[in-house]
């Protein structure tokens, strides 16, 4: 049971890490408008009416591959109960999505989206390709 408790752990670690990375790449690949500062809840805020749907690729990219990459760690590490343990970390990461749209106005569409498809498809997969099944 320790072992499937700190499998979830490092799923939830691992893909933090993943998410973050991306969401810190993303800038870099689709600049923002001019004067937006999108390291802040307040600058997204401010300059939330200025974003096009491309400004919303790295965040949606982060979610699902940070849950993705998660989800397959802690299946992967997991002794038993493999697919679950995956979509526990999808439920953590979704719990997060879920505070992040309270707290960031973000467009509808992409608040559905991301809610929608990033976390629990995205640990369902990652848990198939650890070689889960059920």
């Amino acid at each position: 049971m320790l072992s499937n408790v700190l499998a979830v752990v490092v799923g939830i670690i691992v893909g933090g890490i993943v998410n973050t990375a991306l969401v810190a790449i993303g800038p870099t690949v689709v600049p923002p408008p001019g004067g937006v500062d999108m390291t802040t809840a307040e600058g997204l805020q401010a300059g939330m009416a200025l974003l096009a749907p491309r400004h919303f690729v790295f965040p949606w990219l982060a979610h699902a591959v940070g849950t993705l990459v998660g989800a397959l760690v802690a299946a992967r590490l997991a002794r038993s109960h493999r697919l679950p343990l995956a979509m526990v970390v999808g439920m953590v990461f979704l719990a997060g999505g879920i505070m992040a749209a309270q707290m960031i106005p973000a467009p509808t569409w992409f608040v559905a989206l991301d809610l929608i498809g990033a976390y629990l498809p995205m640990a369902w997969l990652g848990a198939r390709l650890a070689g889960a099944r059920g």
